[in-house]
This record gives C-alpha cells, sequence and structure tokens, in this order.
C-alpha cells in the first residue's frame, strides 16, 4: 500500500463504498455491495490490481480535500504551479439495486493543469481482467458474471499493464 489508511476519503451510497486518495486515485471499491468482491483492490497490492486514477500530469504542489458541507460529496483541490483543479466525487444513492453510479467531475478552478486518467478495472479483488468493449454510449467491462460501464466525455484508450 502506497498511502495510510488516514490519506484516503471515503464516498459511498449505503450499498457500497469506495476510499479516495489524496492524489485523485480510488484504490478500493466493491460492486455491488459491500459483501462482493472488489473491482478497484490497489489498496491492498498495486495499480495493476485496480484503481481509478484523475490527477494533475506534473507535480503537485499542494492538494487539500473536505466534503462539502453536510454531504458524502468529497472535493480534492489540487494545485500545481500552473494552477488549480477540483475532484469531486460522489456515490448517489441508487434507484435500483443493480445500477451503482460512481461520479467522478473535474472542475479547473484558476490557471492550467493538465489532468490524466487511468482507469484499471479488476474483478474478484485484482485477479480478473476484463473484456472492454464499446457499448450503449461508453464502454462496458465483462469479466465472467461482473460487469461495468462506465461513459466520459474524455476518450479512454486500452493499455496493457
Amino acid at each position: 500500500m502506497n498511502s495510510a489508511i488516514e490519506d484516503y476519503g471515503i464516498i459511498g451510497n449505503s450499498h457500497t463504498a469506495a476510499l479516495v486518495g489524496r492524489g485523485g486515485s480510488i484504490d478500493w471499491l466493491c460492486l455491488p455491495r459491500f459483501d462482493a468482491g472488489a473491482v478497484f483492490a490497489a489498496l491492498l497490492g498495486e495499480s495493476k490490481h485496480g484503481r481509478w486514477l484523475i490527477g494533475p500530469s506534473g507535480r503537485t504542489a499542494k492538494s487539500t480535500r473536505a466534503y462539502r458541507g453536510e454531504t458524502g460529496i468529497l472535493e480534492t483541490r489540487i494545485e500545481t504551479d500552473g494552477g488549480s483543479a477540483t475532484i469531486i466525487d460522489f456515490m448517489p444513492l441508487p434507484e435500483l439495486d443493480e445500477q451503482i453510479d460512481l461520479i467522478r467531475l473535474v472542475r479547473g478552478d484558476s490557471g492550467q493543469v493538465r489532468m490524466r486518467t487511468e482507469l484499471v478495472l479488476r474483478f474478484d479483488y485484482g485477479r480478473s481482467i476484463p473484456w472492454v468493449r464499446r457499448r450503449f454510449g461508453g464502454q462496458i467491462a465483462i469479466s465472467g458474471p461482473n460487469a461495468v460501464q462506465f461513459t466520459s466525455p474524455v476518450p479512454y484508450r486500452g493499455h496493457r499493464i
């Protein structure tokens, strides 16, 4: 584990929860419930065991975070030499038990901050590598009985890790 547990914030929706590191990486998430296998398990191993990183491409000068008011919305403000941006993470309460939404937004606050993202989906605590295909206006990752659909205005390219 690269980060201490106190460096993580938690977001959740009463069915499951994700641990979000100060650097913008979700390193733990079980889907669709707390008692299911983890799809992001980098907390217990390495990034190849699953994580979703959103962060600056360059060096971070300062990172602060707080929950928005009395909500479970986690805001991580990242300052670099070129400017600042805020990563907003939350999980809305589900309308259906079968659909769990994880929302990640990036807001530019000042100047210019070049951002990067790395999405490594691994089912069964990092042991199962899914097939990823474009479908339904986004991409879907499938491994056996497990599936995750993700959509983003940012184009994703597949790479082997």
